[in-house]
């Protein structure tokens, strides 16, 4: 695992790598409001073990890359499409697979359509459409809305922060499996330490898109994979298949009873899953 802070566009990104540089490139987008920490170490060390150079990052506003007054996000949504090209600018990768959770996928979704020569695939994690179009989708579930409009936190306050975010992701794992809350309050933890100023993550809450282009979904030509959790509280499944129905590549693997984001119980599953979308027989 090797750190490497990048300079683009007047900011700094804390990123890091795994594996051999010569192996195909992985680069992993986490979601809004988390650090590169969520991809886990043991996680990106497993697909650095399978032939994959992987490369993970921090957003701005989170971990070690540049930070904004919380309340004045200085970027919009369309600069952090820009970051996940820069971050491949830095390394100097020519295209890579494309790994993305919840608003991370939506970013490498963006990434495909703005930039389509650097992407050779995606794959989409706990994700919806990037682009909207006329259909409904479900809604979050109840337990996941009676939380984040009734949850109280102290952004001043190391503990109360920390009290938060493990509650939250006890929603975000739903209700059909087991909540490991220890190793869930170290991560927290680490992340809320790790930090320049952690308040600085509500800007992703309020950021504009920014100027983008408006192609469909369904103009994605390389390869796609969408992983989708049966339980996701957030993004009930049926985002998942929304996906595969709009993007004419796309194929979906449901992780039963799984909820939202990457869980330590299905790395094995994801990973083997990742290994295959990327390898070199699959992209012809």
């Amino acid at each position: 695992m090797t750190e490497r802070m990048i300079r683009t566009a007047g900011v700094t990104l804390c990123t890091e790598s795994f594996g051999d540089g010569s192996d195909p490139p992985i680069l992993l987008v986490m979601g809004t409001g988390a650090s590169m920490l969520w991809w886990e170490e043991g996680f990106c060390q497993k697909l650095a073990e399978g032939g994959r150079f992987v490369v993970r990052y921090d957003h701005r506003d989170t971990g070690r890359s540049t930070t904004y007054e919380p309340g004045r996000p200085g970027y919009t949504g369309a600069d952090l499409v820009g970051d996940a090209v820069a971050v491949l600018d830095a390394y100097g990768i020519a295209a890579a697979h494309l790994v993305g959770v919840s608003a991370g996928g939506g970013l490498a979704q963006l990434v495909a359509l703005d930039h389509a020569e650097r992407v050779l695939s995606l794959v989409l994690v706990s994700t919806s459409p990037a682009v909207p179009d006329d259909r409904e989708l479900p809604g979050p579930t109840g337990e996941f809305m009676r939380f984040v409009t009734s949850a109280q936190v102290d952004w001043s306050q190391t503990a109360s922060v920390i009290d938060y975010l493990v509650a939250y992701s006890r929603v975000l794992a739903g209700e059909q499996r087991p909540f490991d809350e220890t190793a869930v309050r170290d991560l927290v933890r680490r992340d809320v330490e790790r930090a320049h100023d952690f308040a600085a993550v509500q800007n992703h809450d309020s950021l504009p898109d920014g100027e983008r282009s408006r192609q469909p979904l369904s103009s994605i030509a390389v390869p796609t994979l969408v992983i989708h959790g049966t339980a996701d509280p957030m993004f009930p499944f049926g985002h998942g298949e929304a996906l595969t129905e709009e993007i004419p590549t796309a194929r979906l693997l449901p992780l039963k009873g799984a909820g939202h984001g990457v869980d330590r119980a299905d790395w094995e599953t994801i990973v083997h899953a990742v290994l295959a979308h990327t390898a070199a027989d699959e992209q012809g």
